[in-house]
Parts: C-alpha cells; structure tokens; sequence
C-alpha cells in the first residue's frame, strides 16, 4: 500500500488480544491520544473489525486488524513482520493476550501447558524479540498485561500463576536487556472484569475476590488503560510492574 508523508510523525501501537474486553478498551485510549492501532486478534474476528471501523471512522488510516494464534510459532514472525509493515514503524507493544481457565494439578495435560504458557509468557517473548529492532528506532517501548496472581498464586489455577509469573521476569529481563534505547514495564491487574467461559465464577466466589479487595469494588477496563498510555509517555521508567488491583495484592 502507499504510505504518505504524514504516516511517520503518527506513533504506532501492536495490542495482542485486542478485540474485546481490556484489550480492547487499551486499542481506544491509545488511538485516542494519537496512536495508529494494530489491533490482533485470534477468534474474535467479527469485534476486531468493528473496533477497526469504529477507530477508522473517528480518524481514517488509523487501525488494520490482523489474526494470529499466538501459541503457533509459525504465527508469531509474520504477526510482527505484518504489524511492522503497514506503517512502517512501531513505538508501542502491548502484550495483552491471555488464556485463563482453571487447571487443578489432577488434571494438567500438554495441551493447557502449551496453551497457557504459549499465550501469556511465550508468545510476550517472541514477538518482544522479533519487533526490538523496530521499538528500538523509536526509542519506543513493551508493556506486558501482568496480574495479581504472579505474586501470590490462585487456588486451581496453576499454570495460569506460572505463566504470569514467568511473565513479570520476563518483563525486567527484557528491561536490563533491551536498555536503553527500549523500556519494558507490566501492569497487573487484580479484579477489573469477571472472568469469561471456563473461569467464570458464581456470585458468591466473586463476592469472596471484592471482600479481598482493599477498595471493595471492581476496577474498570479504563484503569488498566489509563495505565498502560502512563507507562508508555513516561520516559524514565523501565523494568517496572505497576499493580491496578485495589488494593488485592497487599490484603492480609
């Protein structure tokens, strides 16, 4: 496709799992104060096109979905050659994608092994290889969707705890070692949206997750955000996991 003058002086954003939920609330913020978006997705094609449309519509030439299963290895190098190709650059990769489903011990198999590692610390590390040289042209920098739990694992999840807690290494790892021309930082979510599918709970559980809360409530898809586009502009912060949790992660 041609590319106008215009096209550099606009930054660039890759959100993985960006179609819906979080993911996609981030895609928002972003494309809001200025970011041209690559919105990823792996089943959700139908809400990454209409994200795209929405964000097109409000600013044309600002957002292209792209589909990837992220477990794939023979996926993760034409996402990133994709992502990189539209505009040609890339100031911001957010790894937002995540599987969560419960994997009690009795009934681990390869399969959630290679599901919930492959999207939550494997699929952060390949691409955060593949696009360094790119952030690394505009000083640009990585923010890893952390949570809570990679500090205190959740009862039956496991692999899910693993996964993020391999996750939040892998995001000072990447800081002493993209430095310093790219700074990587996480945020960790606590209790923002219940969980979908597999995960989700009864009432009574979530009630139970709100009463471990400090703050009592939900937080909202727009504080992840919010914090995702600080960490972002903030240019003196590296190797950093900030916790949005209410308070979760320090209750006693």
């Amino acid at each position: 496709m041609a590319h106008s003058p215009t096209d550099s002086s606009q930054p660039v954003a890759l959100i993985t799992g960006a179609a819906r939920r979080i993911g996609a609330t981030i895609a928002r913020r972003l494309h809001q104060v200025g970011y041209r978006v690559v919105i990823h997705y792996q089943h959700s094609e139908q809400d990454a096109q209409q994200l795209a449309a929405e964000l097109n519509q409000q600013r044309p030439d600002s957002a292209i979905c792209l589909q990837a299963d992220l477990c794939d290895n023979d996926a993760l190098d034409p996402l990133a050659l994709a992502a990189q190709q539209q505009w040609r650059r890339l100031d911001l990769l957010v790894n937002n994608a995540s599987s969560f489903y419960p994997t009690p011990i009795a009934q681990i198999n390869e399969a959630d092994w290679n599901a919930l590692i492959g999207s939550n610390l494997k699929a952060p590390l390949w691409l955060s290889k593949a696009l360094a040289p790119m952030l690394r042209q505009q000083q640009g920098s990585i923010v890893n969707i952390v949570d809570v739990h990679a500090q205190r694992p959740l009862q039956n999840y496991p692999l899910y705890s693993i996964a993020k807690a391999g996750l939040a290494m892998l995001t000072q790892s990447l800081a002493k070692e993209l430095a310093p021309h790219i700074r990587v930082n996480g945020v960790a979510p606590g209790p923002i949206l219940p969980p979908e599918g597999a995960a989700k709970r009864d009432p009574a559980t979530e009630q139970l997750t709100l009463d471990k809360t400090l703050l009592r409530r939900y937080g909202t898809p727009d504080d992840i955000a919010d914090t995702v586009l600080f960490l972002a502009q903030q240019s003196f912060i590296t190797g950093q996991i900030i916790a949005v949790d209410g308070g979760k992660s320090i209750y006693s």
